[in-house]
């Protein structure tokens, strides 16, 4: 019941006031409000948006107060209790209870300062020192005599605090009521009838002291008066007030100031006799009261931030019970004996590296509890670091960035923060900020190398791995994954997917196919390494694949045709001398380097001795001088081979003939004379359509030669014997100069038709027409001329050759 009489009290008397004073809001409202009850609607008497209350990050700076006495709805902008509010125990006797309190805000900073006004509700009632006063009165006490009774204390103030005292009925004592200069009331005792001790030796009496609240509140104390004989001097002290100065933190033991008081009366009327009037606990554990001297000492420490001056009521009695009452006004001197704080409000903790120079990454409050010049204080920042403090709003300071972040070169950055005081001597601290610079990214990944190289060899298994590229990335997590890849282009007409692939993790390289040194010999790709980043970068580098040849083509001979298709036959002159060359064997290998390289070995000779081949020209030379005992035909059987690992050959076979004249062979020669004339008729009929079918098809091929020969050679010459292009295997020789076709010579080719009767001989020389080495391949415009008068002379050898027959 009594604490709904507070709230309808409360209620009652809250009385809302918003003004503006310097900037200022004030509310005032009672004492012990039940907490979330609604103090004001701060966000509407400072203008604000509500709406924006959250997002701005509303908060209340207490500006050092130890509790939190309100709260800000950020929904609504109203500030509500958060805790109970005890005027008594914050603010004491004080005639005005005020909480300054600070309301900031972010995006922009503001601050706002509003004050509360807590206004006294009657929550306590009077209470005396003593539970029993008593008093000692001579019965010689004349009619009027007055003594002094205890002041009743009432934690309350104003109206709320004593306001009348009342005394029990009797017929010896009536109650005079005091005002102090402070307002504060307090009772004497009259002696209205004189008193009798043979008929009345004690007197028990009931004090009353009422407060003024609604409803009152009152306490009592029991005054028990002992009839002795007279006391009319009662101590009076040498001040009525004393003043001191005592720096806060004095040691313990410290004299405050000693008292004194003194007593007209002899004896145990005169002995005075000290104590305290009524103090808090708080203070009754700070000093001490010597009764008999006066000494007050400190027991404990004083604070000037808790409370800057201090009021000892001292009251003396003498030893019948007379009493005066003196105070002690004791003014705390503040020592620079707090060191400044430092608070983070809102500290960005990871800060992106790209943030321009100017950012705002944090908000910093310093406060020092100290006054004057002890509470002035100066905040500075480590050198060498990319941030400043810039001073803003009373003690609040920005933290901002001075230069471009970046990550790669450094990544956290440990910040101290110190807050140096204006007192003597000075007081600081610190404070350290761990921040964090967030990754961007900002790196393209790099390869180690500005182009690679790989030499794979030619019939590789596909799927082999042929070199690996690696690039890098200084940027963090996803930013610095490099994924790899083959840019799209095109090789020998397809797709560079047909031949290579890449592992887009680790950036090997794999063969898609198996590769031919015949067919491919180099080739380029590009290799794009690109980052996870939002947006992604990414780099590219050349990759040069270089096919090495491997030994896997037999030499290939061009002339003569290998053993079992040669139609052709060599005429050795009689007197041939040794070293004479009578003939050549050509041969190609499609390889190249040392796989390339042929050597030429006769394996079989009708006459070992006789002829002897070049090992690496493959020219057929006599050994020695041609005798008449040496048979007539000579066969030789030539191996070709390469200089690969292993060696691949080719053999072929050469039919030499020695002879002037063909019509010296004995075979021919026996058999145009053997011959009946009854079959020279149908033997002329065969040669006659033999020669004709030959023409014909000698004439188409002529044709034939004659179209192709606008698209490419169509006879290819080295040395100095003329082979038909259908001989000659593609890449048969390089640019390079490892070729296998090198000399020029001049010979003398003879062609039989294998029927024993006739013979045609085309005699030519072709070292005027004879390609050089470095000309092999390339079709120009003098080959094509050559070529043309070969065709003209092949037809007219061959018309010569009927009308001779």
């Amino acid at each position: 019941m009594f604490c709904s009489a507070v709230e309808m009290f409360g209620l009652l008397f809250f009385v809302l006031m918003a003004h503006t004073a310097y900037g200022d809001v004030s509310y005032s409202f009672p004492e012990e409000m039940k907490r979330g009850s609604v103090i004001g609607n701060i966000a509407k008497d400072l203008g604000l948006d509500v709406n924006r209350l959250s997002i701005r990050e509303v908060r209340i700076d207490n500006e050092g107060n130890r509790k939190r006495f309100c709260d800000i709805n950020l929904n609504t902008g109203e500030l509500t209790v958060a805790e109970r509010i005890d005027r008594e125990e914050i603010c004491g006797k004080k005639a005005s209870c005020v909480i300054k309190q600070e309301l900031v805000l972010e995006n922009p900073l503001e601050l706002h300062r509003f004050i509360l006004n807590v206004e006294d509700i009657n929550d306590n009632s009077p209470q005396f020192k003593q539970s029993v006063i008593k008093f000692e009165i001579r019965e010689s006490a004349v009619k009027g005599s007055r003594y002094l009774l205890d002041e009743a204390h009432d934690a309350d103030i104003a109206i709320n605090s004593v306001q009348s005292y009342t005394l029990q009925n009797n017929e010896h004592f009536l109650l005079n009521v005091l005002t102090k200069a402070n307002g504060r009331k307090y009772g004497e005792l009259v002696l209205n009838k004189e008193l009798d001790r043979e008929q009345q030796k004690e007197v028990t009496l009931i004090l009353t002291a009422v407060d003024g609240g609604t409803p009152p509140r009152s306490g009592t104390v029991a005054i028990h008066v002992t009839v002795l004989d007279a006391n009319d001097n009662a101590p009076v002290f040498s001040q009525a007030v004393y003043k001191v100065s005592l720096p806060e933190n004095s040691p313990v033991d410290t004299v405050v100031v000693t008292v004194s008081a003194t007593d007209a009366d002899e004896g145990q009327n005169g002995e005075v006799t000290y104590e305290f009037g009524h103090l808090s606990e708080r203070l009754m554990d700070i000093f001490s009261l010597d009764s008999l001297s006066g000494e007050i000492k400190l027991t404990g420490l004083i604070d000037y931030e808790e409370e800057s001056l201090i009021e000892l009521p001292i009251q003396a009695k003498d030893g019948q019970g007379l009493a005066s009452h003196c105070t002690v006004l004791i003014d705390v001197i503040d020592v620079n004996d707090n060191a400044p704080t430092i608070m983070t409000k809102s500290v960005k903790i990871l800060i992106p590296e790209n943030a321009f120079p100017g950012t705002e990454v944090g908000i910093i409050n310093v406060q020092d509890r100290d006054s004057e010049n002890n509470g002035q204080v100066r905040c500075s920042i480590q050198q060498n670091v990319p941030f400043k403090l810039v001073p803003s709003i009373k003690n609040y300071y920005s933290l901002v960035t001075t230069g471009e972040l970046d990550r790669e070169l450094l990544s956290d950055y440990n910040l101290t923060i110190t807050a140096t005081d204006e007192g003597s001597p000075p007081l600081s601290s610190t404070k350290n900020l761990h921040l964090t610079v967030a990754d961007v990214n900002d790196n393209p990944p790099v390869f180690q190398e500005h182009n690679y190289r790989a030499h794979v060899q030619e019939n590789n298994k596909p799927g082999s791995s042929i070199c690996s590229v690696s690039a890098t990335d200084p940027d963090w997590r996803q930013n610095g994954t490099v994924v790899y890849s083959l840019l799209s282009s095109d090789v020998n007409g397809a797709p560079v997917s047909s031949f290579l692939s890449i592992n887009g993790d680790t950036g090997v390289i794999h063969a898609v196919r198996s590769f031919d040194y015949e067919q491919l010999k180099s080739f380029k790709v590009l290799v794009l390494a690109r980052d996870n980043g939002s947006p992604p970068l990414s780099s590219n580098v050349s990759v040069s694949v270089f096919i090495s040849d491997e030994n896997d083509n037999s030499p290939q001979i061009l002339y003569p045709s290998p053993e079992g298709n040669s139609f052709m036959t060599e005429m050795v002159p009689k007197a041939a001398q040794a070293g004479s060359l009578v003939s050549k064997v050509i041969a190609v290998d499609a390889d190249s380097g040392q796989n390339a390289w042929l050597s030429y070995h006769i394996i079989k000779a009708t006459d070992p001795g006789l002829f002897t081949i070049g090992v690496h020209s493959g020219e057929i030379r006599t050994q020695r001088d041609i005798s008449e005992s040496d048979s007539m035909k000579q066969n030789l059987i030539v191996s070709v081979r390469d200089n690969g690992q292993p060696s691949l050959s080719a053999t072929c076979a050469l039919y030499l003939l020695i002879s002037d004249n063909l019509a010296e062979v004995p075979e021919l020669k026996d058999m145009s004379h053997d011959e009946s004339s009854s079959k020279l008729t149908f033997y002329l009929i065969i040669a006659l359509v033999s020669v004709s079918t030959f023409f014909l098809t000698f004439i188409i091929i002529i044709l034939a030669v004659r179209f192709c020969r606008r698209r490419k050679p169509r006879l290819l010459f080295d040395g100095a014997v003329a082979i038909p292009s259908a001989y000659l295997p593609p890449n048969y020789a390089e640019v390079e100069g490892a070729g296998t076709l090198r000399s020029t010579y001049n010979y003398d080719a003879y062609l039989t038709t294998g029927s024993r009767t006739s013979d045609f001989k085309f005699v030519r020389s072709y070292n005027e027409g004879t390609l050089t080495t470095d000309l092999t391949l390339k079709k120009t415009q003098s080959a094509v001329d050559d070529l043309e008068g070969l065709d003209a002379e092949m037809s007219d050898s061959f018309q010569v050759g009927l009308f001779i027959y």
